[in-house]
């Protein structure tokens, strides 16, 4: 799971989120943990390493929590003219959304949502990728399972400036 989307953008550092997050568990042996759904990937891949190594602890994806014009909250400092242009990360994902549900394919998907990045002269797109949140392996068709709620997600990385942003939204849900 570590190898896809932030692995190779980010080497190391979801290993090292294992590793600290699997001493943190064996010292504090939690019931249930609440991870983020903005780090979609750290959250499988701790989820997974949960399951991996039988540790009893529930891990909860928290949903996003979102400003009111759609901008992820992030510990991310954006100047003034950063936090404008990031309005175009949640209007990317929405043209997503809508061009999933009008049936496109995820290449479409893709292309959708990053015209509306692209068209952004601050932003810098790194990767935009329509996955499987089971395997986060990326999607070059959509089966009738993918279009379920909860199946497939849209997650990007943009930069603007040397800050860097992620965020991503489920496909096909709420």
């Amino acid at each position: 799971l570590a190898e896809l989307m932030e692995g190779p953008m980010r080497p190391g550092h979801l290993e090292g989120v294992v590793t600290v997050v699997a001493k943190l568990f064996g010292a504090v042996r939690p019931d249930v943990s609440i991870f983020g759904q903005k780090d979609f990937q750290q959250l499988a891949i701790v989820t997974q390493m949960a399951a991996d190594l039988d540790m009893g602890i529930e891990v909860i994806g928290h949903p996003i929590m979102r400003d009111s014009d759609g901008v992820a909250q992030s510990s991310r400092l954006l100047t003034p003219a950063q936090r404008d242009a990031a309005i175009c990360v949640p209007r990317s994902l929405a043209a997503a959304r809508a061009a999933a549900a009008t049936g496109a394919a995820p290449d479409d998907v893709v292309a959708a949502a990053a015209a509306i990045i692209d068209g952004e002269r601050s932003a810098k797109r790194e990767y935009t990728t329509v996955f499987d949140v089971r395997t986060l392996t990326e999607l070059d068709r959509f089966d009738a399972s993918d279009r379920l709620p909860g199946a497939v997600r849209i997650a990007t990385a943009i930069w603007f400036g040397d800050v860097r942003l992620i965020d991503n939204c489920d496909l096909f849900g709420d």
